[in-house]
């Protein structure tokens, strides 16, 4: 048994230098756990520097808090412009918002007349178009409300909404952690995947074969060496660029979510190991991944939430690892949660990893024997 364990041990200290010196597969985990989260991070989708301009037709104490209201950083300073100017400011795309404040808004207003403000939008910039508009739209809500002061005419009630883990809703948070969880799962199948593929090509597959191994060493080797790399390289993108350079706050246990991220890793390099034995070549296999991670990263949970999916598809993505550890990574990270809270996720991570093993073992062993016949 000691043997064995050695014997791992060594094979897999042996994919430790080959990976070394592969420069392409070095600079992919380099790249993707450093400038990768960053530049993900960045490309988000929040509200930011926005060029607003106000018609103001009703020069009221009212209008003049909704152009004060309208702040950095959602928007810049808001010009002020006439309503004949609208048409053509918007088709030479100097605004992505227009706010036209109407005569007598204030008046009529008072007078319960219910009238109207009209907000046009920019629907070219898809990525603020609707956010935008409906941050304006909260915030004439608001100074409304604010102007009225519970008068009949507005509501007897405020409402106040409270956002817990990510008060200023700042989308840069949720995209940096969920970019390494989306990383991790492309470099450990890229890396194991290559990495079965590279001896075949190589016909190096044959001499360890005529050593004291058998396919489950090899693969268990090949497991620990490849995850090491890459969990190494995610916690020092978790600490330098999500914590240091982006300056994001991680509110959870660090090394509880490395705990779950080792059994993440046991799942997706086992998943690379098993499509490494379906493809022939390095060309095919990287045909074959791709839809695998476009749909691990798609609906997993990272840009849409599980509950809004269709129940079947719910059900087939409650098979894939990058599904449970999102939940977990999530919980811990963001919520501060314990392994009290999160244990039925890590428990589900050891359960599709054992099943991802055992399902590559079987073809490594078959793809084997073929290549021996």
């Amino acid at each position: 048994m000691l043997q064995r364990i050695d014997n791992i041990f060594r094979l897999g200290i042996k994919e430790l230098f080959s990976l070394r010196y592969d420069l392409f597969l070095v600079f992919l985990i380099v790249y993707f756990l450093s400038f990768g989260v960053y530049q993900a991070s960045q490309s988000g989708v929040d509200v930011e520097n926005a060029a607003i301009a106000i018609v103001d037709e009703d020069r009221s104490t009212l209008s003049g808090r909704i152009h004060d209201a309208l702040l950095e950083p959602y928007f810049k300073p808001p010009d002020v412009i006439s309503v004949n100017e609208i048409d053509l400011a918007m088709d030479n795309g100097l605004y992505s918002f227009v706010i036209d404040i109407p005569p007598d808004f204030q008046e009529d207003l008072l007078a319960q007349r219910r009238p109207d403000v009209q907000i046009n939008v920019d629907a070219t910039a898809m990525s603020i178009a609707g956010m935008g508009a409906g941050y304006i739209q909260n915030i004439i809500s608001d100074e409304i409300g604010e102007f009225l002061r519970y008068s009949d005419q507005d509501q007897a009630a405020d409402i106040v909404i409270r956002a817990k883990f990510n008060p200023n809703l700042e989308s840069i948070w949720f995209q940096s952690v969920m970019e390494i969880i989306n990383n991790i799962a492309i470099l450990a199948i890229i890396l194991t995947g290559a990495a079965v593929i590279r001896e075949r090509e190589h016909g190096t597959i044959e001499h360890l074969l005529a050593m004291p191994l058998r396919p489950f060493d090899i693969m268990l080797a090949k497991i620990w060496a490849n995850g090491l790399v890459i969990m190494v390289a995610a916690t020092a993108s978790l600490y330098l660029v999500v914590q240091m350079l982006l300056n994001v706050p991680i509110a959870g246990s660090i090394p509880l979510f490395l705990v779950g991220m080792m059994a993440f890793l046991f799942s997706v390099t086992s998943l690379g190991i098993f499509l490494a034995t379906i493809a022939h070549s390095m060309p095919q296999f990287g045909l074959l991944a791709i839809p695998v991670f476009l749909a691990m990263m798609m609906l997993s949970g990272v840009y849409t939430p599980m509950d809004s999916m269709p129940a079947i598809l719910r059900y087939v993505m409650y098979f894939s690892p990058s599904t449970h550890f999102v939940s977990y990574a999530q919980a811990v990270l963001f919520r501060d949660a314990g392994i009290d809270v999160v244990w039925r996720d890590f428990i589900l991570l050891v359960f599709t990893g054992s099943l991802f093993f055992i399902a590559a073992l079987l073809r490594f062993r078959k793809s084997i024997t073929v290549e021996q016949s």
